[in-house]
């Protein structure tokens, strides 16, 4: 299966087996694979393997042997890596973006706006500090840890628009099941739009085609 997976900033596999990730390469185990303990691990979605990201190096994998598969990921005793790239600014700008869809919901300070319009790199420590002053829940000091949060961020405030459009005036007086319902469905519609828009990307600076 194909898939995504992130590893650390030095490019070698973790728990003290210390190989080097390159394009081309694959990495085999002699392991019973079990998700989240033995074997090589990696998602269908690069949303979702970013959520156990350990740093910013991106590799885009074909998984082979025995594969046990997940919610959202997968492990197996074979991976082979197809492309890897250093995403760390292809994911400042998804996270400056994905805060961008949401800044109309607080009264951003202006050189947290500055930031997230600019990418100025000088301007990222006032950023934090004047986001944090005024309890903006995003984590920015790393570039995957910030593209989840604020992709959360922005998921909710889609859901909310798609929700209201999409139930109608009847489902939200329905009651709480109707609208519970409604929020479900647009935040996974807005999950898939992002994910669908990160991995665009990120296949384009591979010089991958998106399938």
């Amino acid at each position: 299966m194909l898939g995504w997976h992130f590893a650390a900033n030095d490019r070698k596999l973790r728990y003290d087996d210390g190989r080097l990730i390159e394009a081309g390469t694959t990495h085999k185990v002699s392991v019973e694979p079990v998700l989240c303990k033995a074997g090589l691990h990696a998602s269908a979605r690069i949303i979702d393997a970013l959520q156990y990201a350990p740093g910013s190096t991106v590799c885009r994998v074909k998984l082979g042997g025995k594969i046990v598969s997940g919610d959202d990921k997968s492990c197996a005793t074979e991976r082979t890596y197809l492309a890897v790239i250093d995403g760390e600014k292809l994911l400042r700008e998804f996270a400056r973006k994905c805060a961008l869809d949401v800044i109309h919901l607080w009264d951003a300070p202006q050189v947290v706006r500055d930031y997230l319009e600019t990418g100025d790199e000088q301007l990222r420590d006032a950023a934090r500090a004047a986001a944090r002053a005024a309890a903006w829940d995003t984590a920015w000091d790393t570039a995957w840890d910030t593209a989840r949060a604020a992709a959360r961020a922005a998921a909710w405030d889609t859901a909310g628009a798609a929700a209201r459009d999409a139930a109608g005036a009847a489902a939200w007086a329905a009651g709480a099941a109707a609208r519970d319902a409604a929020w479900a469905a647009a935040r996974v519609a807005a999950r898939d739009a992002q994910n669908a828009a990160l991995e665009c990307t990120v296949l384009k600076a591979m010089g991958l085609e998106a399938k």
